[in-house]
């Protein structure tokens, strides 16, 4: 039980500071943004060309975070902030172009071959005989720090009374004397740095690729629709729940049924639960878990 516990929560943060921010960024530019998960792969990528350089992992892991976001920022001001004018179908399908062309530009950089982290090797945490490694503890650790500081800002600063404010009525907040242009792009830039330490985190166990975004793009986007697009925290929720049904998808013995002691579904079953959870919950609850509009998508 421990062990299912701890995979569920390595597995949570994986995916929970990038649905974090998808879901964030929606709640104000109304758009599914396909290109946010290639994001996370970029910044995988810095953070490794960066610690390559010599600079600690912290410190190269928040560059690439204000890179990363400076890149969301710029991809905003300059294309999906025009591309809306033409509404949010047409938006979602640049974000698509977007981020086919991030991958195209990171293989021809960096090429297929995945890059690991040069770490220092230690000891694993061992708890009631469950091991538990270093990075993954750290990833933990930073994960609920930055969850805490972000829902402090959200709910007890001007800027995030602001931003739920934009969120739920961008015409009435603006009306309010709200600087509707900044806070947008404070989130925009915002989204980007949780995406890129999202990807910083997880290639420091598995590597940074060129299939890294991909593999996020279902269990994050499900993640975010679960908990109501446009509901930040409630995308966290939606980690949580597609943490817990692909650990558990792949953690069942399903000897009984074939006659046999052992019997466990393949690792790349795991996309197979995210499109189930997907599935259920756009056939019962469209507007994810916490009710949240989405009918814009």
């Amino acid at each position: 039980m421990l062990q299912f516990l701890i995979d569920t929560l390595v597995r949570t943060t994986d995916l929970a500071l990038i649905a974090l921010g998808l879901s964030m960024v929606y709640g104000l530019v109304k758009f599914p943004n396909i290109a946010h998960v290639q994001y996370a792969m970029l910044g995988a990528y810095l953070t490794y060309a960066l610690h390559a350089t010599g600079l600690s992992m912290v410190v190269a892991i928040a560059i690439a975070g204000m890179l990363i976001g400076a890149l969301a920022l710029m991809l905003h001001m300059l294309l999906f902030r025009r591309l809306l004018r033409s509404g949010p179908a047409m938006t979602m399908i640049g974000s698509l172009a977007v981020a086919m062309l991030i991958v195209a530009v990171t293989l021809g950089v960096a090429g297929s071959f995945p890059l690991m982290y040069k770490l220092p090797l230690s000891a694993p945490l061992v708890i009631a005989n469950v091991r538990l490694g270093l990075t993954q503890l750290y990833a933990l650790v930073m994960t609920l720090v930055v969850l805490v500081l972000f829902t402090a800002l959200l709910f007890t600063t001007r800027t995030g009374r602001a931003m739920r404010a934009l969120s739920s009525n961008r015409a009435l907040a603006a009306a309010s004397g709200l600087n509707a242009e900044h806070i947008t792009h404070l989130v925009n830039f915002s989204s980007g740095a949780l995406a890129a330490l999202g990807g910083s985190m997880l290639a420091m166990t598995s590597g940074a690729h060129i299939n890294l975004g991909q593999d996020l793009l279902l269990p994050v986007f499900a993640a975010a629709i679960l908990g109501g697009l446009g509901n930040p925290l409630g995308a966290v929720a939606g980690a949580l729940l597609i943490a817990v049904t692909e650990t558990l998808v792949t953690n069942l013995n399903f000897g009984w049924m074939f006659g046999t002691s052992v019997a466990f579904l393949p690792v790349a079953y795991i996309s197979a639960a995210s499109f189930l959870i997907l599935l259920l919950a756009l056939l019962f609850k469209p507007y994810g878990l916490f009710d949240r509009e989405v009918r814009r998508v």
